[in-house]
């Protein structure tokens, strides 16, 4: 019955814009949420438009009951969610970098709003997630994201059972790769300031009655911010190439 009411080539088309529009609502620089729903629509109709004629040949046939329409739309969006909610967990390392690095110099109480997480956060996690966006569009890695989802039918193929304790196993694992990362990119920080730390001990010990933290403070921050200049750009080739690494994982070589 639905095989008469519902078109072969509109059914197919609805399958790939479950997926992509899952994806495209989570993905990072494009499914932000000061970003207008009505721009992520259109987007996520054009690019069903141009990667559908690829994947029709991997579309099953359309089901013969609605619990099975169900539960393969449901697969396509839960798929879609899945690989775009990894992309997001991934771009997280900037924000963990960045408040790291804010309890480091002494911007930690300075806050922003980040829209990279919807929330506030420390200026040097808002600065590395809106650059990381920056970073990600002008060196076409948003193609990578995008080709990555065209070969994610290969690896989830629509229709198939879906491996859940595998994806949940391998979400736990790109947190805890998210966090490695942040903490892999503000490691200049954190040992620049531990010498900076003890050299104020033995200073402290040496000189009593100086005032430590009336020095140490402004020195703090011209010294992360000193830090910051000689190693932004490799913390942002590093999580570049990194972001690559992660994305390689889902593109079929």
């Amino acid at each position: 019955m639905l095989n008469e009411l519902l078109p072969v080539e509109a059914f197919a088309f609805f399958l790939v814009f479950a997926r992509i529009g899952a994806f495209l609502m989570l993905m990072p620089t494009v499914g932000e949420a000061y970003i207008s729903p009505r721009i992520r629509l259109g987007l996520a109709l054009a690019v069903t438009l141009v990667m559908a004629p690829a994947i029709l040949p991997q579309i099953p046939p359309a089901p013969d009951s609605g619990i099975a329409l169900t539960l393969l739309v449901g697969g396509e969006v839960l798929v879609g969610l899945f690989l775009g909610q990894m992309l997001r967990v991934f771009m997280s390392a900037l924000s963990t970098a960045g408040t790291v690095i804010g309890f480091q110099t002494g911007f930690s109480n300075a806050l922003l709003f980040n829209p990279a997480m919807s929330d506030q956060g420390a200026l040097p996690a808002v600065f590395l997630a809106m650059m990381g966006a920056m970073m990600v569009l002008v060196t076409d890695t948003h193609h990578l994201m995008l080709i990555a989802l065209a070969d994610s039918y290969r690896l989830f193929v629509p229709g198939q059972p879906l491996q859940v304790g595998d994806m949940v196993e391998m979400m736990a694992r790109k947190v805890a790769d998210s966090f490695l990362l942040g903490i892999q990119l503000s490691a200049p920080f954190i040992v620049v300031i531990m010498m900076f730390n003890i050299l104020l001990g033995v200073l402290a010990r040496l000189m009593p009655q100086l005032q430590i933290f009336f020095l140490a403070l402004p020195a703090q921050v011209l010294l992360g911010l000193g830090v910051f200049l000689v190693t932004i750009s490799g913390i942002m080739m590093w999580f570049m190439d990194r972001l690559a690494g992660h994305l390689s994982d889902f593109i079929a070589i």
